[in-house]
């Protein structure tokens, strides 16, 4: 369940010692996702779609979300975890195609989607 938002989280940049950096723990997600051009320029720059603009902070996403995804995001901070629980609710309540591109590039084999099934049932998310 993670996956998506972990896609999606345009906040995740350099690591730093324990966490990721927080230079865009300031984002206003609920713009992100109001916002169906923005939100699909992210999509599509996660999705290494040509002739896509990434913004910086899915440039520095693409960087980090196999690890996060590896240690359950350990080193995010607690606004990125927030972030991640909201981004991954809309999308899949709203935007469940692109949901299943960015778990199909990111988690082929189910092996992350399977570990955040329980998380996302007890924060109401129906997969």
């Amino acid at each position: 369940m993670k996956l998506a938002v972990l896609c999606l989280l345009a906040i995740i940049s350099v690591v730093y010692a324990e966490e990721y950096t927080n230079k865009f723990d300031n984002i206003d997600i609920d713009a992100v996702l109001k916002n169906e051009r923005l939100l699909k320029r992210y999509i599509d720059c996660l999705l290494d779609k040509p002739d896509v603009r990434c913004p910086p902070e899915a440039i520095e996403l693409k960087k980090h979300i196999n690890e996060a995804l590896e240690n359950e995001c350990a080193k995010c901070t607690e606004r990125q975890k927030e972030i991640v629980r909201k981004v991954i609710k809309y999308l899949v309540q709203n935007k469940r195609d692109w949901w299943n591109l960015l778990k199909a590039k990111y988690d082929p084999e189910e092996k992350y989607a399977k570990k955040y099934e329980e998380m996302a049932n007890n924060e109401g998310v129906q997969i």
